[in-house]
């Protein structure tokens, strides 16, 4: 009998996997894709050698993760390649705002009204980031705090909502690129704890940057799975898991799934039907013939950039997402252009470029145009190097991740309390109506993005339970 087995082999299921092997438990991850990945995989979706990130592409949450810090993966050959800026916010006119790596870089180009009021922000955390950020992402339960004073002084300042936070700055430039990392997390500008978010993003660009992975985001996943396989742990892939029967005898059974998806295998009936999903997105892929003309210097050497001219755009389209079920008339984007540090991603001179805007869960129209349009109002000339191109509404992601109900990335609402207590309300996430069975996908703390986090601490419950059995 198997000591544990892991259901999906996105990054949460394999880190997951990888710290019960580390600890010697045996351990078998099924997955019912024909490759690991999850969120974090590579494919040719447009031309051949123009490798793409389905899902997530820049990683800044990985680049910081206490749990992936802890691993050797650049000995399996995770490499993180960094661009002069971590991330620019361009406005119509051609000037730009810059997340970079230092907090001077960053305040100035907010202008001088907003220089001293962001230092004053950001550097009593960034001085203590390292502990901050394993305290922030181990809650709850999973591990007593490192500094609980700057923890508590983080949640003064980050459980408002990033309404009041952007109160603080007088003019649009700081405001917009706050707005915009909020926005990452598809979460309305107005909810509880979204100064939070954008805290947190940026003080782990200011840390470690904003990377892409060397190849794409497959060989994050290639790195745990290469890791796991040295530990003595296997990987089944092409095993699609309906019921719990399908599985071998194990003392413990962790769901790198969503919710739904787990009550469904393990018959848990209603036990997370209050858990709600947020809204989805359109992306598009595209193939590229040269660098995107992006009309503002500073996001020619970014490899995220958000486009939207101001702040209450950004709210207006995070709203019209997920609060009015309508896909907005000018769509905040995120982007991402990997090739600005990874000419090895597309055929020389060539680049791949993603973007992605909000539209409500399970939207099942296009948003090409509209895309398009708010490209080119940031990067004149845009449609005339698009060689192909590879869309995906929520239906095309949901079929593609099963965890992304709906076209929702995060794997769950991202506002109001279900962002701090996840999927339900309770001291213990990780756990299940069933003593052996436990949940370790983006639906639970820290929530989404490639870190690894949620798997490390429902591994830490796992082991718990393994030891006391």
């Amino acid at each position: 009998m198997l000591d544990a087995v892991v259901v999906g082999a996105g990054p949460n299921g394999l880190t997951a996997a990888v710290e019960l092997a580390r600890r010697g438990f045996s351990v078998a991850v099924f997955e019912a894709r024909d490759t690991v990945g999850g969120g974090a995989r590579t494919e040719e979706l447009t031309l051949p050698g123009f490798r793409h990130d389905p899902c997530s592409a820049a990683h800044p949450l990985g680049v910081n993760s206490p749990a992936f810090r802890a691993m050797p993966l650049t000995r399996y050959g995770l490499e993180w390649l960094h661009a002069d800026l971590p991330m620019a916010h361009p406005f119509p006119d051609g000037t730009a705002a810059v997340l970079a790596r230092s907090v001077a870089e960053t305040a100035a180009s907010f202008g001088p009204r907003d220089a001293g009021t962001y230092r004053r922000l950001v550097e009593p955390f960034l001085s203590r980031w390292d502990t901050l950020a394993h305290d922030f992402m181990s809650l709850p339960l999973t591990a007593l705090p490192r500094d609980p004073v700057t923890l508590a002084r983080f949640g003064l300042a980050g459980l408002p909502p990033s309404t009041w936070l952007m109160r603080r700055f007088r003019d649009e430039r700081a405001k917009a690129l706050f707005a915009g990392l909020v926005g990452h997390v598809m979460a309305p500008l107005d909810g509880i704890a979204t100064s939070a978010v954008g805290l947190v993003f940026a003080l782990a660009a200011h840390a470690r940057g904003w990377p892409v992975a060397r190849g794409g985001s497959q060989s994050i996943s290639d790195a745990l799975t290469a890791y796991l396989t040295d530990l003595g742990g296997t990987v089944h892939t092409g095993y699609e898991v309906k019921r719990l029967d399908d599985l071998p005898p194990a003392r413990a059974y962790v769901f790198d799934t969503s919710p739904t998806a787990l009550a469904r295998i393990a018959g848990f009936g209603g036990h997370y039907e209050r858990y709600r999903y947020g809204a989805g997105v359109f992306k598009i892929d595209y193939a590229l013939d040269g660098p995107v003309p992006w009309r503002a210097p500073e996001a020619r050497t970014a490899t995220t950039v958000q486009v939207a001219a101001s702040s209450a755009e950004i709210g207006t389209a995070l709203r019209a997402a997920s609060r009015e079920n309508r896909a907005p008339d000018t769509p905040f984007l995120i982007t991402v252009q990997p090739s600005v540090v990874d000419p090895s991603r597309a055929p020389e001179g060539k680049q791949v470029f993603w973007a992605y805007g909000h539209v409500p869960n399970g939207w099942t129209g296009d948003l090409t145009d509209a895309v398009e349009r708010q490209l080119e109002r940031f990067a004149p000339g845009f449609r005339d190097r698009v060689l192909a191109r590879a869309t995906a509404g929520p239906p095309q992601l949901a079929a593609r991740n099963a965890n992304y109900v709906g076209g929702d990335i995060g794997t769950g609402a991202a506002d109001g309390l279900q962002l701090l207590l996840r999927p339900r309300l309770t001291l213990h996430p990780y756990a299940t109506p069933h003593p052996a069975v436990f949940i370790c996908s983006s639906a639970t703390p820290p929530g989404p993005g490639v870190h690894g986090m949620s798997g490390h601490n429902a591994a830490k419950a796992v082991w718990r339970r393994l030891r006391q059995s």
